[in-house]
């Protein structure tokens, strides 16, 4: 299937004529949109501390010794281990970028989903860089630990944080104006988009904090890694609206923005996969042979 232009959509062809439900409500199910936000939270989580710092650590030579939802412990420290985490999660926000925009309009559980998924992985990773240049802690911090000047260092992170996350929010906020485009009044759209970007930054946080709970890192780990990842890392999710609220909403796609009604496939999907999440990866997988070493 082609990749055409990420967020580009016609009203054409999807729901009759062009505009034919410009005037009509559109649904945006709340248990629905908090399924699929659990599955884009839990797997940009998993991208990082699996794929990226494990992934890492075994290309390095090392082995993996615990693995939870806040942190991947390795037999082995480097700067390409630190690095990793950051760098999967902006590869795959850009590989959901490009499926976005070559997703079907009429799939808009899908697009809302590969959406989130876009946006949750940018800010993750964008967000990194400010929270350790500002903070001086985290990947990035171990990252830099060792080179001259680091207060010089630490500034680059956090003006590179800033300015990329603020980017990536604008980014997001374009790529959420076909979900808007059902609503032909402007406080409609903005209560819609309200909707769409306040219930997956609580119901993400909210996940995040309660997996990071059973850490036997304990709380001072929960609060650097799952809660600065998510209450932070996903901030942009509540004002990002402030990019929708000039013009009419763009690519009048109702189609697309009515077919988020409720799945009970996503429901039951999200639930196993919470359920998982939490009990496996929330106190964590403790991996024998780095034990042994």
């Amino acid at each position: 299937m082609a990749v055409g232009k990420p967020g580009a959509l016609s009203s054409r062809g999807l729901a009759g004529e062009p505009g034919a439900q410009a005037s009509r409500g559109v649904p945006a199910d709340l248990p629905t949109l908090v399924a699929i936000a659990a599955v884009a939270c839990i797997l940009a989580n998993v991208l990082h501390e699996a794929v990226g710092h494990g992934g890492a650590c075994l290309l390095e030579g090392g082995h993996p010794v615990l693995l939870t939802t806040v942190n991947l412990d390795c037999t082995l420290a480097s700067r390409f281990v630190s690095a990793a985490g950051t760098l999967v999660n902006l590869i795959a926000g850009g590989a959901f970028w490009m499926l976005l925009g070559g997703a079907p309009a009429r799939a808009a559980r899908l697009r809302y989903f590969l959406w989130l998924g876009m946006a949750v992985n940018l800010m993750e990773g964008t967000g990194y860089f400010l929270y350790s240049g500002v903070s001086g802690i985290g990947d990035w911090a171990d990252f830099i630990t060792g080179f001259p000047a680091p207060w010089v260092w630490r500034a680059g992170l956090a003006i590179l944080g800033g300015v990329s996350y603020f980017l990536v929010a604008r980014l997001a906020a374009h790529e959420l104006r076909p979900f808007l485009a059902g609503q032909t009044d402007r406080s409609a759209r903005m209560r819609r988009a309200r909707r769409l970007t306040f219930t997956p930054y609580i119901a993400g946080s909210a996940l995040a904090c309660f997996a990071g709970a059973f850490n036997p890192g304990g709380v001072y780990l929960e609060i650097i890694s799952a809660a600065a990842a998510s209450l932070g890392g996903m901030s942009g999710l509540l004002w990002m609206r402030s990019f929708l609220r000039g013009g009419p909403a763009e690519g009048a796609a109702p189609g697309a923005a009515a077919g988020l009604a409720r799945s009970w496939g996503w429901m039951a999907g999200a639930a196993a996969l919470v359920g998982l999440y939490v009990a496996i990866l929330g106190p964590g997988i403790h991996f024998a042979a780095g034990a042994a070493r």
